[in-house]
């Protein structure tokens, strides 16, 4: 026959249970804390890692959001600059942080999309291992002359350049700001697309490569278009073209290489802002749109102007689209030139 519980077993049961539903809710009460963490980002001061020197453009525009981002998000943001390897240090730092957005770094196509296929090690997985926030600004390179060497070959565009080329196969040499770098894929690629041929001069930098071109060491390079500029300007170098589908309002009569007969060449120099992998949705929000406001300021667009750079926010997953369809194009342009590093 059926038997009702005892008292002391209800009692064990009923204790049971409370002191369950009371486990529950101080786990629900741990777990809170964390999501008010994110929503209430930032409680801290970020870090702003630049992987290349101080005074670059990408160092100056860091710094400059930095002033703007302060105001948004209630904390500083602290720019540090770590570089070395071509822009793999500072980035692979960035790569390894908590994935708290925290550690934020000004990377660029040559730390997202070229040296994944330049270095046979690559300490990070320039995909995976980072957060997208938004892209800064792209900058057009430019094909500058030394203009003694223009003007005593009659060369005033690039078809002219091309013709000369031709003629004068053992002529020619370009210089860059090293193996690898942005200016040396350019000549490169130009040299594919034109069929012609010229003696690639890498230089310690972009800077001691126009002082060689300044000087006639070289008779051109490939060069960021906000340091030539003022040396255009000035008429102390000749521009023939720009590398990006688009002109630049900087140079609003200097053509494309594409308008000026190599068609679809398209190489820009670009720089933005990520942060590490794994980084909460609502935290890379937060911050794409504390940056993005940012560069929306008229003040801001005429102080990154002023300095060559166009401003171009978009959203995060834009942006991640745009580094993976870079990272996809200078597979090719990187084999091409066949220049590899270790």
């Amino acid at each position: 026959m059926f038997q009702s519980p005892s008292h002391s077993l209800v009692s064990t049961v009923r204790r049971t249970l409370v002191l369950g539903a009371a486990a529950v809710v101080t786990g629900l009460a741990c777990i809170a804390p964390a999501s008010a963490q994110n929503t209430d980002f930032p409680t801290k001061p970020l870090r702003f890692i630049v992987p290349y020197p101080p005074g670059g453009p990408l160092d100056s525009s860091a710094r400059l959001l930095a002033e703007k981002v302060r105001a948004s998000l209630g904390q500083p943001v602290i720019v540090e600059n770590r570089a070395g390897a071509g822009g793999n240090i500072g980035a692979d730092l960035v790569a390894k942080a908590a994935p708290d957005g925290y550690t934020l770094v000004m990377g660029a196509v040559a730390t997202h999309a070229i040296n994944p296929w330049l270095f046979a090690n690559l300490p990070y997985d320039p995909i995976k291992d980072f957060a997208p926030v938004t892209i800064v600004a792209a900058v057009p390179n430019v094909l500058v002359m030394n203009v003694d060497f223009a003007k005593a070959n009659h060369i005033n565009t690039l078809a002219d350049l091309i013709d000369y080329a031709k003629k004068n196969p053992d002529r020619l040499n370009y210089g860059s700001g090293g193996n690898g770098s942005a200016g040396h894929l350019a000549g490169e690629l130009l040299k594919a697309r034109a069929g012609v041929q010229a003696v690639h001069v890498p230089y310690q930098g972009a800077s001691p490569a126009q002082l060689a071109l300044l000087a006639g060491q070289s008779d051109f390079m490939f060069d960021n278009l906000a340091a030539s500029a003022p040396m255009i300007k000035d008429g102390k170098v000749k521009a023939l073209a720009v590398t990006t589908l688009q002109r630049s309002s900087l140079l609003p009569d200097v053509p494309t290489m594409d308008e000026a007969g190599v068609k679809g060449f398209d190489l820009g120099t670009w720089f933005g802002i990520f942060t590490t992998g794994g980084t909460p949705p609502d935290v890379v929000a937060k911050l794409n749109k504390a940056y993005a406001d940012a560069m929306r300021q008229p003040d801001i667009r005429e102080r990154l102007l002023a300095m060559g750079s166009e401003a171009q926010p978009m959203t995060a997953e834009a942006f991640a689209e745009f580094v993976k369809k870079e990272k996809a194009k200078y597979q090719e342009i990187v084999k091409l030139s066949g220049a590899s590093l270790n």
